[in-house]
């Protein structure tokens, strides 16, 4: 197995992973490699939206594990007169 060595992490980020760690009851390697892991183990979009249906498509993707919303759309309404002078 290969190994990497990460310079410049931000104190901030090392706290977190220290905190993630032992809430999930890994060392901070495990969860770094857990989550390099899960992460690079998602899909890749093969090429980015390019019509406005691809953009919808492409964020129902990303959302559709999460549930839907129904969402009630009100009635449309006709335009009142600006009255311009």
């Amino acid at each position: 197995m290969a190994s990497i060595t990460i310079r410049q992490l931000p104190e901030e980020t090392k706290r977190k992973l220290k905190i993630r760690a032992a809430e999930n009851g890994r060392s901070m390697e495990q969860e770094a490699r857990e989550i390099l892991r899960r992460e690079l183990g998602k899909p890749l979009l093969a090429k980015p939206p390019q019509t406005g249906k691809d953009l919808v498509e492409a964020i129902r993707r990303r959302f559709a594990p999460y549930g839907g919303v129904e969402l009630e759309i009100p009635p449309r309404e006709t335009i009142r007169n600006p009255r311009i002078r």
